[in-house]
């Protein structure tokens, strides 16, 4: 029998798991895999980031938009702890992502080798599957493993650790094979019980004034045609959290938009606070979606679906729980609904006017401030903006700070679907500039814009030579104005102004992405965000647009409650 050794054996069950893309960093533990990477044919495309928490958000952001498993890589010690960041947000927000770390050998362990770690202690309270490989005939169950966990249930990050020795070690080759089906997620899904099914089309029909909030699951899904179905039907509005923005396209009729204190506004609590009825879908339903249970109210009928049992009747007494895949349990809601739409009573809410008084309360608001020619230059004049030129197939990827509630509530995209990606779950900065690259890798033919703040930006600036190397198109804007401004606002609100340690000195951004020979503007004139942003689209490669704008806790920002 042929035999190969261990960090081939890795390579090959990658590349029968469908995997195309990996992002990584290399280190002296993981040069046997490198190895392996550099002499066989497998069709991988390994892309060399500048920092491992950088591999982490590319890996997730390719798997957003392409439902295929993301791969990320990076040595041990050092390496394996500045991964772990973009595996935990990828679990938190039910993202499909394999984090692989080498370490040291095996039979080195307890003789305080240099980068000697506990890796499987540290990831395993914050991802869904973990192992350390201590055996190479141990290589091929653990990649099975791993695929099939990330890609079940409901869906979640991966690690797996290989030491320096296991990787030179060998392996009988007919031990490598893989599990068809487990390369793209949410995978083997399952499908509600009929009878809650049943339950819930006859509340749902007795209902005046159903209201629908879709959290992230119906985007992973593949659901939102049959949410588009469901609420047509009903001719009932639609609500998402930020992570659900895309379930329908922002443009829908009955699409309200982004509700919750991050992104929701006056017009669209009003809708949720108007339901006589809510149904959750793939939402956890969490403090910030419903400002602090407030809305919807904890007073009338909840219906909730999630893959995970575990979200359900969490936050809210639910009275019809159905528990599985957002698409299965739609599909099956769709036919009960219409068994008996004809029982629906004749006085009831008209949804398409309740989401055309809400958008266009939100729409007035936005253009009053985009419209203003005042220094430093507004958020709402950039997203107009964007609004206006950007393709319908363009994917924006923000970071939290300042573009994360603008873009959650007045981005607007006219396709359902993933095409609005941000770190929900934790929230770090650094994320959009290695997320943009790997969007841009996951949708090749789509136009990806990443918009930062200031601080996110010194986070993740080296990654501006990767864009260089590779020659990826992102497209990139940097609020510039100076602060963390988020805690600064809080501070504002919660802290009677007591300012510390939040302001920062100017940097001239654009100079610095020209030095890694990214094509660059600095706008400090409203009458010259269209220009800037036109030029940077119209750019054959990567491009960078520095706009000086005013500080966070100074703007209109839709946020109804600050930290604090």
């Amino acid at each position: 029998m042929s035999k190969i050794n261990g960090a081939d054996a890795l390579v090959r069950m990658l590349q029968l798991n469908g995997v195309k893309h990996i992002f990584g960093l290399c280190g002296d533990t993981s040069l046997p895999f490198y190895d392996a990477l550099a002499r066989l044919d497998h069709g991988i495309d390994h892309i060399l980031a500048r920092d491992e928490r950088s591999a982490g958000y590319m890996a997730d952001a390719y798997a957003r938009v392409t439902n295929k498993v993301g791969v990320c890589e990076g040595p041990s010690g050092g390496g394996a702890t500045y991964l772990l960041p973009g595996l935990v947000e990828a679990n938190e927000s039910s993202i499909a992502v394999l984090g692989i770390t080498t370490d040291v050998s095996v039979t080195s362990r307890g003789k305080f080798p240099l980068t000697e770690l506990d890796q499987q202690a540290l990831y395993r309270p914050l991802t869904k599957w973990n192992t350390t490989v201590n055996r190479v005939e141990e290589i091929p169950d653990a990649v099975r493993g791993a695929f099939r966990a990330m890609t079940t249930g409901k869906p979640g990050a991966a690690h797996i650790c290989l030491p320096y020795d296991v990787q030179k070690q060998q392996i009988d080759a007919a031990s490598v094979w893989a599990q068809e089906g487990h390369d793209t997620f949410p995978a083997m899904r399952s499908a509600p019980n009929g009878d809650d099914i049943e339950k819930a089309a006859a509340k749902l029909v007795a209902s005046k004034a159903p209201v629908i909030v879709c959290g992230g699951g119906v985007v992973l899904s593949g659901a939102c045609e049959a949410l588009d179905v469901l609420a047509t039907s009903l001719n009932a509005p639609v609500c998402t959290t930020i992570s659900g923005k895309g379930s329908l396209a922002d443009t829908h009729p009955l699409n309200a938009g982004v509700i919750g204190a991050n992104g929701g506004t006056d017009a669209t609590r009003a809708v949720v606070a108007g339901a006589d009825l809510v149904l959750f879908i793939g939402c956890r339903a969490g403090s910030t979606t419903t400002e602090h249970w407030r809305f919807p109210s904890r007073d009338i009928p909840i219906l909730h679906i999630d893959a995970d049992p575990m979200v359900i009747g969490t936050n809210y007494k639910t009275d019809v729980a159905m528990v599985g895949d957002a698409l299965l349990a739609l599909t099956l809601l769709n036919q009960a609904v219409s068994d008996r739409i004809d029982q629906r009573p004749s006085a009831v809410a008209d949804g398409r006017a309740i989401t055309h008084t809400a958008r266009s309360a939100k729409q007035k608001a936005l253009l009053a401030l985009a419209s203003e020619l005042t220094t430093p230059i507004k958020p709402e004049r950039v997203l107009d903006a964007l609004n206006r030129l950007l393709p319908d197939h363009a994917v924006v990827v923000a970071d939290p700070g300042t573009p994360c509630p603008y873009f959650s509530a007045y981005f607007n995209s006219s396709r359902p679907g993933r095409h609005f990606i941000t770190n929900r779950a934790h929230g770090a900065l650094g994320f959009s500039l290695s997320a943009g690259i790997g969007a841009s890798f996951g949708r090749p033919d789509a136009v990806v814009v990443s918009v930062m703040g200031d601080g996110s930006f010194g986070f993740t600036c080296g990654e501006l030579e990767t864009l260089v190397r590779r020659n990826i198109p992102l497209k990139m804007i940097v609020f510039s104005n100076s602060v963390f401004g988020w805690i600064k606002a809080s501070q504002q609100e919660g802290y009677e102004q007591r300012y510390f340690s939040v302001d920062f000195s100017r940097t001239d951004h654009a100079k610095v992405a020209e030095a890694f020979g990214v094509k660059s503007w600095t706008v400090s004139d409203p009458a010259d965000v269209d220009t800037a942003i036109k030029a940077a689209l119209a750019h054959d490669g990567p491009a960078l647009v520095d706009v000086i704008s005013q500080e966070l806790q100074d703007t209109a920002v839709p946020v109804s409650q600050w930290m604090g």
